[in-house]
């Protein structure tokens, strides 16, 4: 990558047929889940060819971006909207699970102690309020709650690591040392893949010996919103980092100039931050 002092003042890239095949992909995806939930035979097909068109349409899209980039284009200007932009991302992100967290504090704070102090009649006889495994006059299923052993600490410890791993990465690029940072990149992004097959598997007892499911009332809904959106992060942080190795074993990058390890490692430090606050809310408390 050029210094940015030898590209343009701003550059400003020509007419591009991405944004509307990915608004498009979008569309697709959505409109297919839709019909996939709802029992449409049309739905799983449409879905897969959204997603499957959608993968095809950032990986032009970001490959156009990363071409501009090497080729010098890219100044001062250009680096710092890409790092208001991902910040601003990060923060949309901030309020994502500001809301799934909210949703939980007031349902377990607020709502339970508000309906304890009606007339049991009103809701049913013997509601006590409890949080956790008592469904509403037997409409849910009996279910045990999740733990935050062993599963939840281990992952909580392959996560902080996956942090670790990836700052040495960081200062490694940094100093130059090209060999060193595809190391412990690879190593985060396998710790990663590690911290998903412990979800899955937690996942697969929590259905299959917990009777823990998404129908399992207001702990099962908070309970698998919340650890899955966080899970879907994972991976799409796996991913960019393995994009960014990539691109690092291609010889891009250079110590001066690399934001696009910078925001995919912004990303993935989000990521373990949103997780410390799952662990202690979600499991804990």
């Amino acid at each position: 990558m050029s210094s940015p002092h030898t590209a343009p003042y701003y550059f400003v890239p020509g007419p591009s047929r991405w944004p509307l095949a990915a608004g498009i992909s979008m569309l697709c995806t959505m409109a297919g889940a839709s019909g996939w939930v709802n029992g449409a035979a049309w739905g799983p097909g449409v879905c897969t060819a959204g997603i499957v068109a959608m993968l095809i349409v950032l990986y032009n899209w970001f490959g156009d971006a990363i071409g501009e980039s090497e080729s010098g284009k890219y100044g001062e200007r250009i680096d710092l909207s890409y790092r208001w932009s991902m910040s601003w991302f990060i923060f949309s992100e901030v309020m994502f699970f500001g809301a799934f967290f909210g949703a939980l504090f007031y349902a377990r704070t607020i709502s339970m102690p508000w309906l304890s102090d009606l007339d049991h009649k009103i809701i049913w006889p013997d509601y006590s309020g409890h949080w956790g495994n008592v469904g509403p006059a037997g409409t849910v299923e009996q279910f045990s709650t999740m733990g935050p052993f062993p599963i939840p600490t281990i992952n909580t410890a392959l996560l902080l690591s996956s942090g670790v791993t990836l700052t040495i990465a960081h200062h490694a690029l940094r100093a130059g040392h090209r060999a060193r940072t595809a190391l412990f990149l690879f190593a985060t992004i396998l710790l990663g893949a590690i911290f998903m097959g412990f979800q899955a598997y937690e996942y697969h007892h929590a259905y299959t010996e917990l009777n823990l499911k998404l129908s399992s009332g207001i702990y099962g809904s908070t309970f698998f919103m919340l650890t899955g959106f966080h899970g879907f992060h994972v991976t799409m942080g796996a991913i960019m980092l393995s994009v960014v190795l990539y691109r690092v074993l291609r010889g891009h990058f250079t110590p001066e100039h690399h934001f696009g390890f910078e925001g995919a490692a912004w990303y993935w430090h989000f990521v373990d931050v949103v997780w410390l606050g799952l662990y202690v809310v979600v499991y804990w408390l």
